[in-house]
Protein backbone atom coordinates (compact mmCIF):
# COMPACT_ATOMS: atom_id res chain seq x y z
CA UNK A 1 0.00 0.00 0.00
CA UNK A 2 1.34 3.29 -0.91
CA UNK A 3 3.00 5.70 1.85
CA UNK A 4 2.38 9.38 2.06
CA UNK A 5 4.67 11.36 4.79
CA UNK A 6 1.84 14.12 4.72
CA UNK A 7 -0.23 11.92 6.50
CA UNK A 8 2.27 10.20 9.02
CA UNK A 9 3.89 11.04 12.54
CA UNK A 10 3.64 14.76 13.49
CA UNK A 11 1.30 15.20 10.03
CA UNK A 12 -0.89 12.08 11.08
CA UNK A 13 -4.34 13.53 11.53
CA UNK A 14 -6.70 13.18 14.71
CA UNK A 15 -10.36 11.81 15.29
CA UNK A 16 -11.41 13.43 17.72
CA UNK A 17 -12.80 16.90 18.87
CA UNK A 18 -11.97 17.86 22.02
CA UNK A 19 -13.42 20.63 25.15
CA UNK A 20 -10.78 20.84 28.06
CA UNK A 21 -10.92 23.67 30.64
CA UNK A 22 -8.49 21.39 32.97
CA UNK A 23 -5.14 21.95 31.77
CA UNK A 24 -1.66 21.67 33.12
CA UNK A 25 0.22 24.54 33.21
CA UNK A 26 4.50 24.53 33.66
CA UNK A 27 5.44 28.04 34.46
CA UNK A 28 3.55 31.20 34.42
CA UNK A 29 1.11 32.16 31.95
CA UNK A 30 1.87 36.83 31.83
CA UNK A 31 -1.18 38.22 33.13
CA UNK A 32 -1.02 40.79 30.10
CA UNK A 33 -2.36 37.60 27.63
CA UNK A 34 -5.91 38.10 27.62
CA UNK A 35 -7.54 35.87 24.37
CA UNK A 36 -7.00 33.27 22.31
CA UNK A 37 -4.30 31.33 20.35
CA UNK A 38 -6.10 29.74 17.44
CA UNK A 39 -4.06 27.96 14.89
CA UNK A 40 -5.98 25.83 11.02
CA UNK A 41 -4.50 23.35 9.43
CA UNK A 42 -5.35 20.22 7.27
CA UNK A 43 -7.42 17.18 9.08
CA UNK A 44 -8.84 14.90 7.01
CA UNK A 45 -11.86 13.19 8.32
CA UNK A 46 -12.53 10.51 5.91
CA UNK A 47 -10.38 8.01 4.69
CA UNK A 48 -7.80 9.52 2.27
CA UNK A 49 -5.73 7.81 -0.90
CA UNK A 50 -1.91 8.02 0.05
CA UNK A 51 -0.95 8.25 -3.20
CA UNK A 52 -3.18 11.35 -4.16
CA UNK A 53 -3.46 12.77 -1.18
CA UNK A 54 -1.94 16.64 -1.06
CA UNK A 55 -0.99 18.06 2.21
CA UNK A 56 -2.72 21.22 1.38
CA UNK A 57 -5.91 19.92 0.80
CA UNK A 58 -7.05 18.09 4.00
CA UNK A 59 -10.20 19.03 5.62
CA UNK A 60 -9.29 22.03 8.04
CA UNK A 61 -9.83 21.95 11.78
CA UNK A 62 -9.10 24.88 14.23
CA UNK A 63 -7.36 24.46 17.74
CA UNK A 64 -7.41 26.87 20.21
CA UNK A 65 -6.10 27.98 23.95
CA UNK A 66 -8.08 30.69 25.93
CA UNK A 67 -5.65 32.63 27.94
CA UNK A 68 -6.72 35.33 30.43
CA UNK A 69 -5.91 36.55 34.38
CA UNK A 70 -2.54 34.35 33.78
CA UNK A 71 -5.06 31.05 33.21
CA UNK A 72 -5.63 29.02 30.35
CA UNK A 73 -9.34 28.73 30.71
CA UNK A 74 -9.96 26.10 27.51
CA UNK A 75 -8.72 24.02 24.76
CA UNK A 76 -10.77 23.18 21.88
CA UNK A 77 -10.40 21.61 18.79
CA UNK A 78 -13.40 21.72 16.01
CA UNK A 79 -13.65 20.71 12.10
CA UNK A 80 -14.46 23.89 9.85
CA UNK A 81 -17.68 22.49 8.81
CA UNK A 82 -18.63 22.80 5.47
CA UNK A 83 -21.90 20.72 4.10
CA UNK A 84 -19.38 17.50 3.31
CA UNK A 85 -17.79 16.99 6.77
CA UNK A 86 -21.44 18.09 8.34
CA UNK A 87 -22.73 14.91 6.14
CA UNK A 88 -19.73 12.72 7.45
CA UNK A 89 -20.55 13.78 11.15
CA UNK A 90 -23.82 13.11 11.17
CA UNK A 91 -23.60 9.57 9.66
CA UNK A 92 -23.52 9.79 6.15
CA UNK A 93 -21.69 10.01 2.98
CA UNK A 94 -19.43 12.84 1.83
CA UNK A 95 -21.96 15.65 0.06
CA UNK A 96 -20.77 16.35 -3.67
CA UNK A 97 -21.08 20.43 -3.53
CA UNK A 98 -18.83 23.29 -5.05
CA UNK A 99 -18.54 24.65 -1.11
CA UNK A 100 -16.74 21.20 -0.60
CA UNK A 101 -13.05 22.89 0.04
CA UNK A 102 -12.82 22.90 3.74
CA UNK A 103 -11.13 26.36 4.94
CA UNK A 104 -7.81 24.39 6.08
CA UNK A 105 -5.05 27.32 5.92
CA UNK A 106 -5.57 30.36 8.30
CA UNK A 107 -7.60 31.28 11.13
CA UNK A 108 -7.81 35.52 11.69
CA UNK A 109 -10.22 37.99 13.58
CA UNK A 110 -11.96 40.90 11.67
CA UNK A 111 -14.58 43.12 12.65
CA UNK A 112 -15.99 40.88 15.30
CA UNK A 113 -15.26 38.04 13.50
CA UNK A 114 -13.91 35.11 13.59
CA UNK A 115 -12.90 33.52 10.41
CA UNK A 116 -11.14 30.35 8.77
CA UNK A 117 -9.79 30.73 5.56
CA UNK A 118 -8.48 29.18 2.27
CA UNK A 119 -6.82 30.48 -1.22
CA UNK A 120 -7.50 29.37 -4.63
CA UNK A 121 -10.93 31.51 -4.70
CA UNK A 122 -12.78 29.12 -1.92
CA UNK A 123 -15.23 30.69 0.75
CA UNK A 124 -14.57 31.70 4.16
CA UNK A 125 -16.29 30.13 7.44
CA UNK A 126 -17.37 32.36 10.22
CA UNK A 127 -16.71 30.36 13.93
CA UNK A 128 -18.22 31.73 17.05
CA UNK A 129 -15.58 32.50 19.92
CA UNK A 130 -15.90 28.40 20.97
CA UNK A 131 -15.01 27.55 17.19
CA UNK A 132 -17.84 26.15 15.96
CA UNK A 133 -19.41 27.00 12.42
CA UNK A 134 -21.20 29.55 12.15
CA UNK A 135 -21.42 29.79 8.13
CA UNK A 136 -20.08 30.87 5.20
CA UNK A 137 -18.94 35.01 5.47
CA UNK A 138 -19.33 37.22 2.62
CA UNK A 139 -18.58 39.88 4.48
CA UNK A 140 -22.63 41.11 4.10
CA UNK A 141 -22.48 40.45 0.32
CA UNK A 142 -19.78 42.99 -0.67
CA UNK A 143 -17.25 40.45 -1.55
CA UNK A 144 -17.82 39.11 -4.72
CA UNK A 145 -15.74 36.33 -5.02
CA UNK A 146 -13.59 33.92 -2.87
CA UNK A 147 -10.74 35.21 -0.49
CA UNK A 148 -7.44 34.39 0.50
CA UNK A 149 -5.87 32.63 3.13
CA UNK A 150 -3.45 35.50 3.61
CA UNK A 151 -4.49 38.83 4.25
CA UNK A 152 -2.59 42.01 5.89
CA UNK A 153 -4.13 44.18 8.66
CA UNK A 154 -3.11 48.17 7.83
CA UNK A 155 -1.94 48.40 11.50
CA UNK A 156 -2.53 51.79 11.33
CA UNK A 157 -6.16 51.87 9.72
CA UNK A 158 -7.35 48.11 11.20
CA UNK A 159 -8.39 47.60 7.29
CA UNK A 160 -7.53 44.15 6.06
CA UNK A 161 -5.81 43.98 2.62
CA UNK A 162 -5.91 40.80 0.18
CA UNK A 163 -4.86 39.24 -2.97
CA UNK A 164 -7.30 36.49 -3.71
CA UNK A 165 -6.66 34.62 -6.88
CA UNK A 166 -9.07 31.53 -8.19
CA UNK A 167 -8.98 28.04 -9.72
CA UNK A 168 -11.75 29.82 -12.61
CA UNK A 169 -10.01 33.11 -12.42
CA UNK A 170 -7.98 32.88 -15.42
CA UNK A 171 -5.45 35.93 -15.75
CA UNK A 172 -6.36 38.12 -12.90
CA UNK A 173 -6.44 38.46 -9.33
CA UNK A 174 -7.67 40.82 -7.25
CA UNK A 175 -6.83 43.22 -4.43
CA UNK A 176 -9.63 43.78 -2.38
CA UNK A 177 -9.38 46.41 1.43
CA UNK A 178 -12.42 45.28 3.97
CA UNK A 179 -12.87 48.16 6.53
CA UNK A 180 -12.98 48.31 10.11
CA UNK A 181 -16.67 47.22 9.76
CA UNK A 182 -16.43 44.40 7.41
CA UNK A 183 -17.52 45.60 4.40
CA UNK A 184 -15.53 45.33 1.24
CA UNK A 185 -14.53 49.15 0.33
CA UNK A 186 -12.77 48.56 -3.00
CA UNK A 187 -11.59 45.78 -5.23
CA UNK A 188 -8.87 45.93 -7.99
CA UNK A 189 -8.98 43.19 -10.76
CA UNK A 190 -5.30 42.87 -11.66
CA UNK A 191 -3.73 40.87 -14.81
CA UNK A 192 -1.10 38.62 -14.63
CA UNK A 193 0.59 36.30 -17.32
CA UNK A 194 -1.84 32.79 -16.81
CA UNK A 195 -3.17 31.25 -14.11
CA UNK A 196 -0.46 31.54 -10.95
CA UNK A 197 -0.96 30.20 -7.70
CA UNK A 198 -0.65 33.56 -5.94
CA UNK A 199 -0.84 32.09 -2.16
CA UNK A 200 0.57 35.35 -0.37
CA UNK A 201 1.49 39.05 -1.41
CA UNK A 202 3.21 41.93 0.03
CA UNK A 203 1.55 45.18 1.23
CA UNK A 204 4.11 48.75 2.45
CA UNK A 205 2.75 52.50 3.76
CA UNK A 206 2.54 52.95 -0.46
CA UNK A 207 2.48 49.56 -2.37
CA UNK A 208 0.70 46.30 -3.09
CA UNK A 209 3.14 43.87 -4.39
CA UNK A 210 2.04 40.71 -6.20
CA UNK A 211 3.75 37.68 -6.81
CA UNK A 212 3.35 36.08 -10.01
CA UNK A 213 5.66 32.97 -10.36
CA UNK A 214 5.86 29.54 -12.30
CA UNK A 215 3.32 27.49 -10.02
CA UNK A 216 0.25 27.69 -12.30
CA UNK A 217 -3.12 25.62 -12.63
CA UNK A 218 -2.55 22.57 -14.28
CA UNK A 219 -5.91 21.08 -16.04
CA UNK A 220 -4.66 17.91 -16.65
CA UNK A 221 -3.94 17.05 -12.96
CA UNK A 222 -7.33 19.02 -12.07
CA UNK A 223 -8.90 16.06 -14.54
CA UNK A 224 -6.83 13.37 -14.16
CA UNK A 225 -9.03 11.53 -12.06
CA UNK A 226 -12.42 11.72 -13.84
CA UNK A 227 -13.42 8.64 -15.49
CA UNK A 228 -16.07 10.58 -17.49
CA UNK A 229 -14.52 11.24 -21.10
CA UNK A 230 -17.15 14.06 -21.20
CA UNK A 231 -16.50 15.86 -18.04
CA UNK A 232 -12.26 15.80 -18.77
CA UNK A 233 -13.30 17.57 -21.95
CA UNK A 234 -13.97 20.21 -19.58
CA UNK A 235 -10.07 20.63 -19.29
CA UNK A 236 -10.42 22.60 -22.65
CA UNK A 237 -12.64 24.72 -21.21
CA UNK A 238 -10.36 25.54 -18.45
CA UNK A 239 -7.39 26.01 -20.01
CA UNK A 240 -8.92 28.51 -22.14
CA UNK A 241 -10.60 30.04 -18.87
CA UNK A 242 -6.62 30.46 -17.30
CA UNK A 243 -5.46 32.38 -20.29
CA UNK A 244 -8.28 34.44 -20.07
CA UNK A 245 -10.65 33.72 -23.25
CA UNK A 246 -13.24 32.76 -21.53
CA UNK A 247 -14.91 32.50 -18.13
CA UNK A 248 -16.15 29.17 -17.45
CA UNK A 249 -20.07 28.38 -17.09
CA UNK A 250 -21.39 28.15 -13.56
CA UNK A 251 -22.64 24.37 -14.23
CA UNK A 252 -18.82 23.57 -14.95
CA UNK A 253 -17.65 25.45 -12.26
CA UNK A 254 -19.45 23.30 -9.51
CA UNK A 255 -18.67 19.88 -11.08
CA UNK A 256 -15.02 21.05 -11.46
CA UNK A 257 -14.93 21.97 -8.09
CA UNK A 258 -16.64 18.79 -7.16
CA UNK A 259 -14.74 17.04 -8.70
CA UNK A 260 -11.60 18.50 -7.55
CA UNK A 261 -11.61 16.27 -4.14
CA UNK A 262 -11.03 17.79 -0.32
CA UNK A 263 -8.83 15.40 0.29
CA UNK A 264 -7.05 14.79 -3.12
CA UNK A 265 -4.92 16.04 -5.55
CA UNK A 266 -3.73 19.87 -5.88
CA UNK A 267 -4.22 21.07 -9.52
CA UNK A 268 -0.68 23.22 -9.34
CA UNK A 269 2.16 22.06 -10.96
CA UNK A 270 5.57 24.06 -11.39
CA UNK A 271 5.68 25.95 -15.03
CA UNK A 272 9.12 25.98 -16.48
CA UNK A 273 7.58 28.61 -19.41
CA UNK A 274 6.17 30.78 -17.33
CA UNK A 275 7.65 34.03 -16.24
CA UNK A 276 8.81 34.74 -12.65
CA UNK A 277 8.15 38.24 -12.21
CA UNK A 278 7.05 40.54 -9.11
CA UNK A 279 4.52 43.28 -9.17
CA UNK A 280 4.70 46.98 -7.67
CA UNK A 281 1.33 48.56 -7.62
CA UNK A 282 0.87 52.40 -5.52
CA UNK A 283 -1.83 51.37 -3.28
CA UNK A 284 -4.40 53.76 -4.37
CA UNK A 285 -3.70 52.43 -8.20
CA UNK A 286 -5.30 50.11 -10.60
CA UNK A 287 -3.97 47.19 -13.53
CA UNK A 288 -2.43 50.04 -15.79
CA UNK A 289 -0.58 51.31 -12.54
CA UNK A 290 1.03 47.59 -11.83
CA UNK A 291 4.98 47.77 -12.94
CA UNK A 292 6.53 44.76 -13.36
CA UNK A 293 10.18 43.21 -12.46
CA UNK A 294 12.03 39.67 -13.31
CA UNK A 295 13.29 38.27 -11.01
CA UNK A 296 14.94 34.20 -11.30
CA UNK A 297 12.79 30.94 -11.15
CA UNK A 298 11.56 30.42 -7.68
CA UNK A 299 8.41 30.18 -5.36
CA UNK A 300 7.96 31.98 -2.31
CA UNK A 301 4.99 31.10 -0.28
CA UNK A 302 5.41 33.30 2.35
CA UNK A 303 7.10 37.00 2.74
CA UNK A 304 8.19 37.82 5.94
CA UNK A 305 6.90 41.78 5.75
CA UNK A 306 7.83 44.47 3.00
CA UNK A 307 9.04 48.54 3.41
CA UNK A 308 9.52 51.50 1.46
CA UNK A 309 12.78 52.91 1.30
CA UNK A 310 12.91 56.07 -0.69
CA UNK A 311 12.73 55.05 -4.09
CA UNK A 312 13.16 51.57 -3.24
CA UNK A 313 10.65 48.48 -1.71
CA UNK A 314 12.18 46.01 0.37
CA UNK A 315 10.83 42.58 0.50
CA UNK A 316 12.28 39.89 2.94
CA UNK A 317 11.03 37.05 1.75
CA UNK A 318 11.48 32.66 2.10
CA UNK A 319 12.22 31.63 -1.10
CA UNK A 320 12.29 28.34 -2.63
CA UNK A 321 14.51 26.97 -5.33
CA UNK A 322 11.30 25.60 -7.20
CA UNK A 323 7.84 24.22 -6.48
CA UNK A 324 5.47 20.90 -7.23
CA UNK A 325 7.90 19.91 -10.06
CA UNK A 326 8.75 16.65 -8.60
CA UNK A 327 6.86 16.25 -5.35
CA UNK A 328 3.33 16.63 -6.19
CA UNK A 329 2.01 15.86 -2.27
CA UNK A 330 3.64 18.89 -0.13
CA UNK A 331 6.31 21.20 -0.51
CA UNK A 332 9.80 19.54 -0.62
CA UNK A 333 11.77 20.91 -3.77
CA UNK A 334 14.82 22.32 -1.83
CA UNK A 335 15.52 24.06 1.11
CA UNK A 336 13.78 27.45 1.32
CA UNK A 337 15.79 30.09 2.56
CA UNK A 338 15.20 33.99 3.67
CA UNK A 339 16.21 35.91 0.86
CA UNK A 340 15.82 40.16 0.12
CA UNK A 341 14.67 41.46 -3.12
CA UNK A 342 15.43 45.36 -3.01
CA UNK A 343 12.95 46.82 -5.83
CA UNK A 344 14.87 49.68 -7.19
CA UNK A 345 12.02 51.40 -8.93
CA UNK A 346 13.60 54.09 -10.53
CA UNK A 347 16.41 51.88 -11.99
CA UNK A 348 13.96 49.79 -12.81
CA UNK A 349 15.54 46.61 -11.61
CA UNK A 350 15.58 43.83 -8.26
CA UNK A 351 18.30 43.44 -6.35
CA UNK A 352 18.48 39.34 -4.39
CA UNK A 353 20.65 38.50 -1.87
CA UNK A 354 20.44 35.86 0.23
CA UNK A 355 20.23 36.84 4.19
CA UNK A 356 20.09 33.53 5.74
CA UNK A 357 20.82 29.89 3.66
CA UNK A 358 19.67 28.05 6.61
CA UNK A 359 15.84 26.05 5.75
CA UNK A 360 13.32 28.28 7.37
CA UNK A 361 9.07 28.73 6.93
CA UNK A 362 6.53 30.31 8.06
CA UNK A 363 8.49 33.69 8.85
CA UNK A 364 6.08 36.07 11.32
CA UNK A 365 6.86 39.56 12.31
CA UNK A 366 5.35 41.75 15.18
CA UNK A 367 2.21 42.96 13.49
CA UNK A 368 2.12 46.52 14.57
CA UNK A 369 5.12 46.73 11.80
CA UNK A 370 3.10 45.37 8.92
CA UNK A 371 3.95 47.24 6.09
CA UNK A 372 7.16 49.09 7.99
CA UNK A 373 11.02 48.85 8.57
CA UNK A 374 10.99 45.92 10.59
CA UNK A 375 13.87 44.80 13.34
CA UNK A 376 13.31 41.51 14.03
CA UNK A 377 11.71 38.37 12.17
CA UNK A 378 11.01 35.00 13.48
CA UNK A 379 10.71 31.69 11.75
CA UNK A 380 11.12 27.80 12.81
CA UNK A 381 14.00 26.19 11.04
CA UNK A 382 12.47 23.37 8.45
CA UNK A 383 14.20 20.31 6.61
CA UNK A 384 12.88 19.75 3.08
CA UNK A 385 9.44 17.14 3.24
CA UNK A 386 7.98 16.18 6.28
CA UNK A 387 10.89 15.55 8.59
CA UNK A 388 10.60 17.47 11.80
CA UNK A 389 12.96 20.05 12.97
CA UNK A 390 13.66 21.48 16.36
CA UNK A 391 14.53 25.03 16.22
CA UNK A 392 13.20 28.53 15.81
CA UNK A 393 15.22 31.31 14.69
CA UNK A 394 15.15 35.01 15.91
CA UNK A 395 16.49 37.19 13.26
CA UNK A 396 17.76 40.85 14.37
CA UNK A 397 18.27 43.11 10.57
CA UNK A 398 20.06 45.53 13.03
CA UNK A 399 22.71 43.75 13.05
CA UNK A 400 22.89 40.21 11.20
CA UNK A 401 22.67 38.47 13.88
CA UNK A 402 20.39 34.77 14.48
CA UNK A 403 19.48 33.98 17.69
CA UNK A 404 18.70 29.95 17.50
CA UNK A 405 16.34 28.58 20.18
CA UNK A 406 16.27 24.38 20.37
CA UNK A 407 13.49 22.82 21.51
CA UNK A 408 15.24 19.25 21.77
CA UNK A 409 15.36 15.70 19.48
CA UNK A 410 11.41 15.05 18.50
CA UNK A 411 9.98 18.49 19.52
CA UNK A 412 9.38 20.41 16.67
CA UNK A 413 8.09 23.70 16.76
CA UNK A 414 5.22 25.06 14.18
CA UNK A 415 5.00 28.74 13.41
CA UNK A 416 4.84 31.17 16.09
CA UNK A 417 3.45 34.99 16.56
CA UNK A 418 4.63 37.75 18.51
CA UNK A 419 2.32 38.76 21.04
CA UNK A 420 3.49 42.80 22.82
CA UNK A 421 3.13 43.15 26.19
CA UNK A 422 1.12 46.42 25.53
CA UNK A 423 0.12 48.77 22.60
CA UNK A 424 3.25 50.62 22.72
CA UNK A 425 6.10 48.25 23.92
CA UNK A 426 9.58 47.70 21.94
CA UNK A 427 9.30 45.61 18.87
CA UNK A 428 10.54 42.23 21.04
CA UNK A 429 9.43 43.09 24.35
CA UNK A 430 6.55 40.39 24.98
CA UNK A 431 5.55 36.70 24.24
CA UNK A 432 6.18 34.17 21.60
CA UNK A 433 3.15 31.71 21.39
CA UNK A 434 2.97 28.15 19.22
CA UNK A 435 2.56 24.96 18.78
CA UNK A 436 5.34 22.38 19.90
CA UNK A 437 5.06 18.83 19.01
CA UNK A 438 6.70 16.12 21.51
CA UNK A 439 6.94 12.79 19.04
CA UNK A 440 7.89 10.93 22.40
CA UNK A 441 4.79 11.32 23.91
CA UNK A 442 2.60 11.96 20.89
CA UNK A 443 1.07 15.39 22.49
CA UNK A 444 1.78 19.03 22.18
CA UNK A 445 1.53 21.97 24.19
CA UNK A 446 1.39 25.70 23.23
CA UNK A 447 4.71 26.95 24.44
CA UNK A 448 4.79 31.00 25.74
CA UNK A 449 8.66 31.98 25.14
CA UNK A 450 9.88 35.44 26.28
CA UNK A 451 10.50 37.24 22.73
CA UNK A 452 13.65 38.74 23.95
CA UNK A 453 15.44 35.88 25.22
CA UNK A 454 13.88 32.91 23.67
CA UNK A 455 13.50 31.15 27.16
CA UNK A 456 10.39 29.23 27.81
CA UNK A 457 7.89 31.41 30.11
CA UNK A 458 4.76 28.80 29.89
CA UNK A 459 3.89 25.47 28.33
CA UNK A 460 -0.03 24.87 28.52
CA UNK A 461 0.10 21.14 28.19
CA UNK A 462 -2.63 19.36 25.60
CA UNK A 463 -4.31 16.12 25.76
CA UNK A 464 -3.26 15.28 22.15
CA UNK A 465 -1.44 16.06 19.41
CA UNK A 466 -2.10 19.16 17.05
CA UNK A 467 -1.47 17.92 13.83
CA UNK A 468 1.29 19.65 11.54
CA UNK A 469 -0.31 22.60 9.78
CA UNK A 470 -0.29 26.02 8.55
CA UNK A 471 -0.89 29.74 9.91
CA UNK A 472 -2.27 30.36 13.68
CA UNK A 473 -2.77 33.97 15.09
CA UNK A 474 -3.22 35.74 18.46
CA UNK A 475 -7.23 37.27 18.55
CA UNK A 476 -6.99 39.23 22.09
CA UNK A 477 -9.97 39.93 23.79
CA UNK A 478 -12.50 42.86 22.51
Amino acid sequence: MPTNPFLEGAFAPISQEHTLTELAVTGRIPDFLDGRYLRNGPNPLSEVDPAAYHWFMGDGMVHGVRLRDGKAEWYRNRWVRNPSIDAILDGGRPRTTPHNLSANTNVIGHAGKTLALMEAGANLWELTDELDTVGRCDFDGTLSGGYTAHPKRDPRTGELHAVSYSLTGGNKVTYSVIDTAGRVRREVPVEVTGAPMMHDFSLTERHVVFYDLPVTFDAGLATASIPSPVLRATARLVLSAVIGRVRIPDPITARMASKISANGSLPYHWNPKYPARIGVMPREGGNADVRWFDVEPCYVFHPLNAYDDGDSVVLDVVRHPRMFDRQLRGPDEGVPTLDRWTVDLSAGKVIEERLDDRGQEFPRVDERVVGRPHRYGYAPSVTTGANPSDALYKHDFSNGSTQVRSFGAGRSPAEFVFVPRSEDAAEDDGVLAGFVHDAATERSELTLLDAATLETVAAIHLPDRVPAGFHGNWLPSA
